[in-house]
């Protein structure tokens, strides 16, 4: 799922858990998460965060999207870096990710919504809902 599911919709709240994971709230309820599928050898974060979240609720979002770095290459193994930005009428949000890994490990982050009884699920879980 792409982040411009969001483009249009109101959010309501922002919560950040950890500096590992993002949860968007929209006015009609629904959930968003922005997180990394832990692995094994890897480690994503959110590295760091340009503008005022608060700027992101009770207006329209006229910009959601990502952009992606291409891997590089380092001595520990790789890392990536992944930018989300986010726009309304009142400012804007450029929240970036870093991901390192040996190489052989994702460094993505993942970006899913909640199931109707607000959990998210991974996707190997099965959704009572359906």
């Amino acid at each position: 799922m792409s982040v411009s599911v969001l483009l249009g919709k109101i959010l309501s709240g922002i919560e950040i858990a950890k500096n590992r994971e993002i949860i968007f709230t929209t006015r009609e309820g629904e959930k968003y998460k922005l997180y990394h599928m832990q692995d094994c050898c890897e480690s994503v974060w959110i590295g760091d965060i340009e503008g005022d979240l608060l700027d992101l609720i009770g207006s329209p979002l006229l910009q959601a999207e990502e952009t992606v770095n291409p891997r590089q290459h380092n001595d520990y193994g790789t890392s990536t870096w992944t930018f989300y930005k986010f726009a309304t009428i009142k400012g804007y949000v450029t929240i970036r990710w870093i991901g390192e890994s040996n190489g052989y490990y994702s460094e993505s982050v993942d970006f899913i919504k909640a199931n109707k009884d607000g959990r998210f699920l991974a996707w190997y879980e099965e959704d009572d809902d359906e």
